[in-house]
């Protein structure tokens, strides 16, 4: 199954939420009217439109409580995305430079897989207190992503079960799932709310010594409580519904990403096979139980999150037995397994893969692995940061001086264009954060051009969390730093671009753009305009430009012939391209994607210039695209 198909079931997944909460809605709209209705019939003296009256005002009231919970619970996640999801449950955030090597490690697996999947390195927390191995991925957009993982990942893990861990929650962000997981909080919030109403009353009922008060607030939270109880009853069964299948697809994703399935069974193994499982003991595990890697918490199988533990193990490796899972059950019984301790009996299996000689993708491979990141592609994530210069990689990870880097990364050769720039950062942000954007700039005029945008990547995660103004502010002053000289080379553009996007959507948890949808016919002119700009990129000879045009054309508009005319104004087009093609969605975006690569494989190589465009057209898609090696 490819990126796109898995990004359709995500969506089929959402309208499956949508009608089992109207289900619940309507369950729980019957039973608060039939007891507030029935004890007026018993009565008498009701007429039937009186009844019809106080039907629709029950009714109207308990709508707007559902709805009014659900929105105001949706905005409350929407202002912080994934990290006020992880904090709610007091995770605490990797330090900038964390000393522990477990820390450092996690840190080093993520940026690795971020680099290979051409997303946005998110922000890492983990859970000190939880001694059960579990993570989740939380967040509105890859953007606004945060990944957090539990102290007994980071203690009983192996390098290979961590990667195995960390990239299936890749696949949460990348397919769209963490948004469905976090909209599904917020509607279970309604939905669930009566019955934490009911069993306030029910307890005040019970504690009151005024009879007349009392049995009334009693009877009538034991009222409430019942028809709240339904709400829980689908809340857990939504939950169940949108999250099994998806457990599966995470794990197939993580196996392709990370070339074996050793590192994901061995992690699903130590799950099934120590004390502590994969258990959280915070009490608002209820909440993000459909987020999490492994069952947080016990469940009947009507209520179960995921798939039955030895299902999963199974599917990975067939010949597993619930046998096997006892024998290390009682292997670990005794001495529970370090992972740091495991990683250096195998000799640091990373080792091996910055040993192994680079390959360059083949044509065919690279267009596969566009959305869909292969082995291939990660062996290319752990390459490319591995070389990455220590010294820049920890001014990335430097919240005081990540800025300075982005500054630093746009700074020009020429010294009368790099101190026009020197003195625009003092403007606006002094001479100490000039001084330091100068030194990165002599630090980067030494790095391989291909790994200016993987610098950027981790640098993001130190970039988030500032106020919006000054988050504002650094975007403005970047844009002013790429204009400096008068003109715009494609790194700058794409890498203002990225930037742009990244940190929008970081504040907004939505796109820059309030685009409309669009279907390929609608977008024909902007993705005229976009294979133009790719095919012009790379190929100086008209000739060349003309027939890579006509190649991607080929693929987005097959039955309608195009003339190619070349973009005078260059990169600088784009602007005009990605409000059309945010656009666009499921079938239509994966044909668009399927044309820009045909238009850069034209020639069969990838340059630097184009790897640099695919990657932000791909970005703004929020499609993985594979490093080129």
């Amino acid at each position: 199954m490819d990126f796109f198909e898995r990004q359709r079931k995500v969506r089929a997944a959402s309208r499956r939420m949508v009608f089992l909460f109207i289900l619940a809605v309507l369950g729980i709209t019957a039973i608060v009217n039939f007891a507030v209705i029935m004890p007026t019939v018993s009565q008498g003296g009701a007429t039937p439109q009186q009844l019809i009256v106080l039907s629709v005002v029950v009714s109207g009231a308990v709508l707007m409580m559902i709805a009014g919970v659900s929105v105001v619970r949706t905005m409350m996640l929407r202002e912080g995305g994934g990290v006020k999801v992880a904090e709610s449950l007091g995770a605490i955030r990797v330090p900038d430079m964390p000393t522990d090597p477990k820390l450092h490690r996690y840190r080093n697996v993520v940026e690795e897989i971020a680099i290979a999947s051409s997303t946005p390195v998110p922000v890492l927390y983990y859970l000190p207190q939880e001694a059960g191995i579990n993570a989740f991925a939380a967040g509105y957009t890859p953007a606004d992503a945060a990944v957090c993982v539990t102290q007994g990942s980071l203690d009983r893990l192996n390098r290979d079960e961590l990667q195995g861990v960390i990239a299936h929650e890749f696949s949460h962000i990348v397919n769209g799932d963490m948004r469905l997981s976090l909209r599904l909080i917020g509607v279970l919030a309604g939905i669930t709310a009566l019955a934490v109403i009911g069993r306030m009353m029910w307890y005040l009922g019970g504690r009151s010594r005024d009879a007349r008060i009392s049995l009334p607030l009693w009877a009538l939270g034991l009222v409430v409580l019942a028809a709240g109880w339904i709400g829980v009853f689908f809340g857990r069964l939504i939950k169940a519904a949108v999250s099994r299948d998806r457990e599966y697809l995470a794990d197939a994703s993580a196996v392709q990403y990370t070339r074996e399935t050793s590192g994901l069974t061995g992690a699903l193994k130590k799950i099934g096979g120590l004390e502590a499982g994969s258990r959280l003991e915070t009490p608002k595990t209820e909440n993000v139980s459909h987020m999490l890697f492994g069952e947080g918490l016990r469940s009947s199988a009507l209520y179960a999150t995921h798939p039955p533990l030895i299902k999963r193990i199974q599917v990975l490796e067939p010949g597993f037995t619930p046998t096997n899972l006892e024998e290390l059950r009682r292997r670990w019984s005794s001495r529970q397994p370090d992972g740091l301790e495991e990683d250096a009996r195998m000799g640091f299996a990373d080792a091996a893969v910055q040993q192994a000689p680079p390959r360059r993708l083949s044509p065919a491979e690279y267009a596969a692995a566009v959305g869909n990141p292969t082995a291939a592609s990660y062996e290319a994530g752990v390459r490319v940061r591995k070389a990455i210069p220590q010294n820049l990689a920890d001014l990335a990870h430097n919240s005081a001086t990540a800025v300075p880097l982005i500054y630093g990364l746009v700074f020009d050769r020429n010294q009368n264009v790099r101190q026009a720039q020197y003195r625009i950062v003092a403007r606006y942000h002094g001479k100490q954060v000039a001084d330091e954007s100068w030194r990165s700039a002599a630090e980067v005029a030494q790095l391989d051009p291909r790994l200016r945008l993987p610098v950027a990547s981790i640098a993001f995660p130190a970039l988030r969390g500032r106020a919006e103004a000054e988050t504002r502010l650094m975007t403005s002053v970047l844009g002013e730093l790429i204009n400096a000289d008068g003109q715009i080379d494609i790194f700058e553009y794409c890498l203002g671009t990225l930037v742009f996007v990244s940190l929008n959507e970081a504040l907004t948890s939505g796109s820059p753009w309030k685009s409309r949808r669009q279907s390929l016919a609608s977008a024909q002119s902007a993705i005229c305009c976009l294979i133009a700009v790719l095919a012009q990129a790379a190929n100086r000879d008209p000739r060349s430009a003309a027939a890579a045009f006509q190649a991607g054309i080929a693929v987005a508009f097959p039955q309608t012939r195009i003339p190619f005319r070349p973009v005078q104004q260059g990169v600088f087009a784009l602007e005009q391209v990605w409000p059309v093609i945010d656009g666009l969605e499921g079938n239509d975006k994966a044909t668009l994607v399927a044309a820009v690569v045909t238009t850069v494989m034209a020639d069969r190589v990838v340059t630097e210039e184009e790897s640099e465009l695919l990657r932000t057209v791909c970005g703004v898609l929020h499609c993985p695209v594979p490093p080129v090696v």
